[in-house]
């Protein structure tokens, strides 16, 4: 059975029925829908995000109308303003003719013309109400030509109705040749070069027509020269419409690309800003929050976010140093490159501090003062730790050096101590020798401590391990050399589960870190029976190793420094024994951390690892056992 054309197709089988607006396309990447226009965020076709309501509001007026402008397609919109005219001169026509009747003031001219007015005003009526939807095709898709009975009911209608005027309507008063002049229009402006030369030449050849079956009463010459001359302006006013239609379709279509490029730009800007991980703030003069990102959220809250913008920066009291810092860079018209601390205080008694940033967006004329601040925040927090960090890297990449230089030299002083000590024979000679000799083997301890956690050393390769049986051979041995009564009398106290729990560390490394977390609890414990605890936790993820003393809590002053390296407070200590635990356990994705337990506890001092469980195989689970006694 054969297909019938598509309406696709057969509108395309009348090239000359396509408008200059067929150049600006119908793709619907370069329109805005309704929803989007209207401020309700919607997904589109390209993936991205329609623009919030909060974007409204940085628009110019200018801006918005050339939006509201582009919500439309060109052909749809110019076609309406030519229906609108085609109803006002029906309806002036229609009231002319009317009240030429009732009054009766000169030649009223012959009823079917007051007919042929009412008839036509009407027909303009029907055709702008259905022009609504002109500019949609069968399928709902915009279109940019006009169809066949689109070009008949307007075009076309017009033509024959002021032809008709003109021909048999005309009186020595009243002229309807101006009126032709509206169908040449908008043939020269909604349809081809063809098209508008086309009704052009019709109208052209109406007019020659009259000028001839006028001719019959003399004066040949000057009705045909009439109608030549008016034919002619009506090809000239065809041939400016379509240049002045081609124009404006070439402009429109740069200025739609303009706006599609703009309008990527920001949603591009608006997904920056939202992943980063810095808080970024928009605020006017008037301390109202146009714009912030997740990250600023975040940290305007003491959990959680705070509510989407737009809201008040005065609103909240736990905001007004930062509203005082924006509010004296509005008057100041700068701020320190390097950014200001301010901090927020809650209303739990927690505070927060941030690094402040403070940027100004200025109008377009150079002399208006600044419009809008833009504040770029971090928490005071990260920045201390990346500083921390940045200062470690650099010291534990020349302490690296520093102790490979040393290496040699202690080599050679241990081994010239030895052979000095062999020929000593007072006591004071020997008790400065082995005095030279303890000191060696500290600072030995000290290389290997700071080459262990050095950067730039081979890649760690993580295993299964038993962490229970880890942790009780570990302990018994421990306790053995403490020298600690392995009783209920003992100063350790050992809580294991009962099953082999896993997890990704390697059994040297973590051994060390038990070691010395014990070696720590106990020099500050009161030695008790039960002052160090052991405990081990197992959870479905993670699992926690925590030792805990009863020594008296440790200052804040004290612990804020707890991780760093070269901090003591033993005057013998080498600061890195607590440094050295976290790097071992950063290597394999474990934390370490204090903290204070609650009263309830005796042993309220506790140092806790945090480390991922993994699954064991057969050959990860050793047969060892926790064993406290002689």
């Amino acid at each position: 059975m054969a297909r019938r054309p598509s309406p696709a197709g057969a509108e395309a089988a009348h090239p000359s029925e396509e408008s200059w607006f067929a150049a600006l396309g119908v793709s619907q990447d370069t329109q805005i829908d309704d929803e989007a226009a209207g401020g309700r965020g919607r997904s589109r076709p390209s993936g991205w995000r329609a623009a919030e309501s909060q974007d409204s509001r940085f628009l110019t007026r200018q801006a918005r109308r050339l939006l509201g402008a582009t919500t439309q397609p060109s052909f749809q919109r110019i076609y309406r303003a030519f229906l609108g005219a085609r109803v006002a001169v029906g309806l002036l026509l229609l009231g002319a003719q009317a009240a030429s009747h009732l009054i009766g003031a000169g030649s009223p001219g012959p009823s079917w013309v007051l007919a042929a007015s009412a008839a036509y005003a009407l027909a303009t009526l029907v055709a702008w109400w259905l022009g609504r939807h002109a500019a949609e095709g069968r399928q709902g898709r915009p279109v940019h030509r006009l169809r066949r009975g689109q070009w008949l009911s307007t075009v076309g209608l017009d033509v024959a109705a002021f032809g008709l005027l003109h021909l048999f309507g005309s009186t020595g008063n009243i002229n309807y040749l101006p009126l032709l002049v509206l169908p040449v229009l908008m043939a020269g402006v909604l349809t081809s070069r063809g098209a508008a030369l086309s009704v052009a030449a019709a109208i052209t050849l109406l007019l020659l027509g009259d000028a001839w079956w006028r001719a019959a009463d003399g004066n040949f010459s000057m009705l045909y020269m009439q109608a030549g001359l008016v034919g002619s302006g009506f090809f000239v006013i065809a041939l400016l419409a379509g240049e002045l239609a081609s124009r404006l379709a070439r402009e429109e279509l740069a200025a739609r690309g303009s706006m599609e490029l703009a309008r990527q730009q920001a949603q591009l800007n608006r997904l920056v800003i939202e992943e980063m991980q810095d808080g970024v703030l928009v605020v006017d003069r008037r301390g109202r929050v146009r714009v912030a990102n997740p990250a600023a959220r975040r940290l305007l809250a003491e959990e959680g976010l705070v509510p989407a913008p737009p809201f008040q920066l005065h609103g909240d009291p736990a905001w007004q140093p930062l509203a005082a810092v924006v509010m004296q860079s509005f008057k100041s018209g700068s701020s320190p490159e390097t950014g200001l601390e301010v901090h927020l205080p809650f209303p739990s008694g927690h505070s927060r501090g941030l690094r402040v940033r403070l940027r100004f967006t200025k109008r377009r004329q150079p002399q208006a003062s600044e419009e809008l601040c833009v504040l770029f925040l971090e928490d005071l927090r990260d920045v201390q730790a990346r500083t921390r960090q940045e200062k470690l890297a650099a010291m534990g990449r020349i302490s690296a050096g520093i102790a490979h230089e040393i290496r040699n030299p202690l080599s050679a002083i241990a081994q010239a101590n030895a052979l000095l000590a062999e020929d000593l024979t007072t006591p004071a000679q020997r008790q400065l020798s082995q005095m030279v000799a303890d000191n060696v083997e500290r600072l030995k301890r000290i290389v290997d401590d700071v080459m262990e956690v050095a950067p730039g050393g081979p890649p760690v390769q993580a295993q299964p391990v038993d962490v229970t049986a880890l942790v009780a051979s570990t302990c018994s041995e421990w306790a053995r050399t403490a020298r600690l009564p392995l009783d209920e009398r003992s100063a350790l106290r050992v809580d294991l589960p009962l099953a082999p729990v896993g997890a990704a560390f390697d059994p040297d490394h973590l051994r060390r870190v038990l070691i010395n977390l014990l070696d720590n609890g106990y020099r500050h414990a009161s030695k008790r029976p039960g002052s160090v605890e052991v405990r081990l936790v197992a959870e479905p993820e993670v699992l926690t190793l925590s030792v805990c003393s009863d020594g008296p809590p440790i200052p804040l002053d004290v612990e804020r420094y707890l991780f760093e390296p070269f901090f003591s407070t033993r005057s013998r200590g080498t600061g890195l024994g607590l440094y050295i635990c976290k790097e071992l356990c950063e290597r394999y994705g474990a934390t370490i951390d204090y903290r204070l337990r609650s009263a309830q506890y005796t042993a309220r001092n506790e140092f806790y690892l945090v480390m991922r469980v993994v699954p064991l195989g057969p050959q990860d689970v050793p047969s060892a056992s926790l064993n406290l006694t002689r």
